[in-house]
């Protein structure tokens, strides 16, 4: 079976082409780390993973194995095959300069918006208003009030998600560059991600 490897540097993202029936893990290196995942319809942008949808179609906040990923237009994209932790986010939209203006008092962070857009660049895919992605490793805790509350990611050095493509894909990654909250318990780490 061959494989494609990758290292996702910290606070860095990356796109890569993913065909239908391969199937990508993506795998927290060091432990406690997001990778905000979007995808594309390699054949029709207009297509693109959607949180919300994939949320209406399963009824539910949180995927396991055999779960599917929709798409805005609600086609399957992606299944899960394998997931070691078992957390993940659906809500939270990507990271961008003006949050962490607004929340941290930084101008021009590095952020998940910025990875995203440069890293699909190379595929002609200009910069949408926000990327909404799949957070994967992200904890994100709803509590009885209804307040969100970020907590640290319950994914330790080694622990992975894997997607089989349901179509033909483009798919960027960022590793989460957010240090300010235990969102990345306070420090970021690189991804790593195989396609087979």
């Amino acid at each position: 079976m061959s494989k494609q490897q990758w290292q996702i540097p910290a606070t860095e993202g990356l796109a890569l082409l993913l065909k239908r029936g391969q199937v990508i893990r993506v795998t927290d290196v060091e432990g406690e780390q997001v990778a905000d995942f979007v995808a594309y319809r390699e054949d029709d942008i207009s297509e693109r993973l959607d949180p919300s949808v994939t949320m209406d179609a399963l009824h539910a906040m949180k995927v396991k194995p055999g779960d599917i990923i929709y798409s805005n237009k609600y086609t399957p994209m992606l299944t899960i095959m394998r997931d070691t932790v078992g957390q993940h986010d659906f809500i939270n939209s990507a990271c961008r300069p003006e949050m962490y203006e607004l929340l941290y008092n930084k101008r021009d962070h590095t952020s998940c918006y910025m990875n995203l857009n440069n890293a699909l660049a190379q595929f002609e895919i200009a910069a949408p208003d926000q990327h909404y992605p799949f957070n994967i490793f992200m904890n994100t805790v709803i509590q009885a009030s209804g307040q969100i509350r970020v907590e640290k990611p319950l994914s330790q050095a080694g622990d992975c998600i894997e997607l089989r493509a349901e179509m033909d894909l483009v798919v960027a990654i960022s590793a989460c560059p957010c240090e300010e909250s235990l969102c990345n318990g306070y420090k970021c780490t690189p991804i790593g991600v195989d396609v087979f």
